[in-house]
């Protein structure tokens, strides 16, 4: 009864249903379900409901774990995980922390042995589907599909089972797709097994500082974390990101920071701890409001020896030519730059000379963008100028 109200959105019953199923009132009756009048013109009647959907949801999950032939559970979990209204996520959430072990230790107290061929079935479905459905982020959809089938594999508590299944994945897409601090306490718990997640894209998730402080303990395994267009992180979600930054096993090569709330004041921990990172090479900055004095604090990083990074995005960040001249003195010395972003800034005339000095001596850039500054034209001129006078050297003006 509990489950076919789940599958046709059906959280009332009448003495019918009851009925129906072979089921009487009782004591035992009486603690799932709760007795409502219900009045209908002159006439009153009783009506059954489960004190909460969740229960009902949970009982559903169980009498279908029970009594459905194991051999039909995973038709019945594929045909339920395909239905796109989401009616049946946390019903699946149940079915696969009931395959767990521990919880049907806990059960079978008062419920009997549970079906062995049962929960193992239950168990390959749920390594299967994450597997089938990692490879296939395209669509805001396929996120969400992606996303509902991690909650499947937190809800069995099988480290073993998240190791064996993301084990070969090693990109993870949730990008646009809304997360909620729940969700990022799923990915972190899925994530922590594993040592082959290249890539955590997370850009425009919505993610606020409690979602990212639950991802905290994995955001070192990842070789590139995109947090880009998460308006809410600010400085105190960027701090987060710069104690994963000092771990001692920390991997992120690639940093999307784009758009994040950074200001100057939260860019000077990310500094301090990009100064003793040796691990990142690409770093995004841009549409933060950094101002002269946050790229300054960026320019001492440039200037450490051991600065690896290689792109550098620093659009739309407020930067002056007194910035500017920080940024050009600090690149000086670094021989690892390959693109720079400057785009969307406030410079003017007064910088050409030294951006034009930094092109001309800085042998490793390859590509500089200069779009959207507040050059004069004959300013712009000086700098297509330099176009072609190296060998694969890019001018964007």
């Amino acid at each position: 009864m509990a489950f076919t109200g789940v599958a046709e959105k059906n959280i009332v019953f009448t003495d019918g249903d009851l009925i129906k199923y072979n089921l009487q009132p009782s004591q035992f009756l009486s603690g799932f379900l709760m007795e409502l009048l219900e009045r209908e013109d002159s006439a009153r009647s009783v009506v059954y409901t489960f004190p909460h959907l969740t229960i009902q949801e949970f009982v559903a999950a169980l009498a279908q774990f029970l009594t459905v032939d194991p051999g039909n559970i995973v038709k019945l979990l594929s045909e339920a995980h395909s239905t796109t209204d989401g009616r049946f996520e946390v019903f699946l959430r149940f079915v696969a922390g009931i395959s767990s072990p521990r919880t049907a230790w806990i059960l079978e107290e008062f419920l009997g042995k549970f079906p062995h061929q049962t929960i193992c079935r239950v168990i390959d479905w749920v390594k299967e589907e994450v597997k089938r459905r990692a490879g296939n982020t395209e669509s805001e959809a396929d996120k969400r599909s992606l996303l509902n089938t991690l909650h499947y594999l937190f809800e069995s508590q099988n480290p073993a089972l998240a190791q064996q299944t993301l084990g070969s994945v090693e990109t993870l897409s949730f990008c646009g797709l809304g997360l909620t601090p729940i969700d990022c306490a799923v990915l972190s718990h899925v994530i922590r097994p594993c040592d082959t997640i290249k890539h955590l894209d997370l850009g425009s998730c919505g993610i606020q500082c409690e979602g990212l402080q639950r991802l905290g303990p994995v955001l070192h395994k990842c070789q590139g974390l995109g947090l880009g267009f998460n308006k809410d992180l600010g400085d105190s979600g960027v701090k987060l990101v710069s104690a994963a930054l000092r771990d001692p096993d920390c991997k992120i090569q690639t940093l999307e920071l784009y758009s994040v709330g950074l200001t100057d004041s939260g860019a000077e921990d990310l500094a301090s701890a990009l100064i003793t990172n040796h691990t990142v090479t690409e770093l995004n900055l841009s549409g933060n409001k950094l101002g002269d004095s946050g790229v300054k604090l960026v320019s001492d990083v440039l200037r450490n020896p051991d600065c690896k990074i290689q792109r550098l995005g620093l659009g739309s960040v407020g930067l002056t030519e007194s910035g500017a001249e920080d940024l050009v003195s600090a690149l000086s010395t670094n021989t690892s730059l390959t693109w720079l972003n400057l785009m969307g800034n406030s410079l003017t005339d007064r910088c050409v000379p030294a951006l034009r000095r930094l092109i001309l001596t800085l042998p490793s850039l390859e590509q500089i963008w200069l779009q959207e500054n507040k050059f004069s034209a004959d300013g712009q001129n000086q700098l297509k100028s330099l176009q072609g006078t190296r060998r694969g050297l890019s001018v964007v003006v």
